[in-house]
């Protein structure tokens, strides 16, 4: 009664198919693990968060119609309080990084290629652009305004700091890659090429395995 489904049509294109709820959990958790140690904002991922909220929904109509006294009924609300916590944890985990870095992000979304998928929802896209637009009116009647006009204007981009996409994270590998090129730490050293096999764990610079990350080849842990 508790096994939730999902189209899966709007994650993979594939029209008709369902994905269950353990398989769309996996891949909610692991854009959330992704989120919380990238130092840069993901890729959003609108249709996994819609299936999640779509499963929450069914699940707390199913605990209604659930015979009181029934230790389904804890096991499952206690389900149900973990999946909304990760979901509380990996929208706020973004709009923190959206704060952080707001410039950078509305830049990179100006700048992306068609076809190419966007990093915020379009919610995200209007939080942003309001954050934006709230900052620059702040900055102008706190400070800006007070002094001398060749002063008056201030790039937000430079101002605010990009993401350290040098930072190291641990990872852990799910599909075996070969011949990932790693910068060197030192002038010294020279650039080299290591295989990642699957179910390896390595610790190693964000922006080296920044495309692994983006295609699920890699989790961040």
């Amino acid at each position: 009664a508790f096994h939730i489904c999902c189209n899966i049509g709007r994650i993979s294109g594939l029209s008709g198919r369902r994905i269950p709820r353990f398989h769309l959990q996996r891949a909610f958790f692991q854009a959330w693990l992704n989120e919380k140690f990238a130092p840069e904002l993901l890729e959003s991922k609108p249709e996994i968060i819609e299936c999640v909220v779509e499963q929450l929904d069914h699940m707390e109509a199913n605990l209604k119609r659930a015979k009181r006294g029934d230790l389904k009924v804890s096991i499952h609300r206690m389900e149900i309080e973990r999946i909304r916590y990760v979901l509380s944890s990996y929208l706020r985990c973004r709009l923190v990084k959206i704060e952080k870095f707001f410039p950078h992000v509305l830049e990179k979304e100006k700048s992306r290629a068609e076809g190419e998928p966007s990093i915020l929802s379009p919610e995200e896209f209007a939080f942003a652009k309001e954050y934006m637009a709230n900052t620059e009116i702040y900055l102008k009647n706190v400070a800006l305004k007070h002094m001398p006009p060749n002063l008056q204007k201030v790039s937000l981009l430079k101002s605010v700091p990009r993401p350290n996409l040098d930072s190291f994270v641990f990872l852990r590998v799910l599909e075996r890659q070969e011949n990932i090129l790693v910068e060197p730490e030192t002038d010294e050293q020279r650039e080299y090429t290591i295989d990642l096999e699957e179910g390896s764990q390595h610790l190693i610079r964000y922006k080296t395995v920044a495309p692994l990350v983006a295609s699920g080849a890699v989790q961040l842990i």
